[in-house]
């Protein structure tokens, strides 16, 4: 084989891998697909948070969040009513 025909061979493969690596930025890039990445991580983190490693419930931990919501309707509520007086 020649030495031109190696080069060419080289640049081919160069091509085709750029190629490949501009379409997965590409698709990379689309708005749906960060999004579906985005919530696929938050899914992640608010099960690793809610679960013991074993797949068990924190039970604390639902119940203090549970308790933060409860509370900060609340003073949103009474916000809301002591404005309106």
């Amino acid at each position: 084989m020649t030495d031109t025909a190696r080069i060419e061979r080289d640049i081919e493969a160069a091509r085709a891998r750029l190629e490949g690596t501009v379409n997965e930025l590409a698709y990379r890039a689309q708005p749906q697909v960060m999004v579906q990445r985005q919530v696929q991580s938050l899914a992640l983190r608010i099960n690793e948070a809610t679960h013991t490693p074993d797949g068990d419930l924190r039970v604390e931990r639902i119940a203090a969040v549970a308790g933060a919501v409860v509370a900060f309707v609340v003073v949103v509520g009474l916000l809301r009513r002591r404005r309106h007086r």
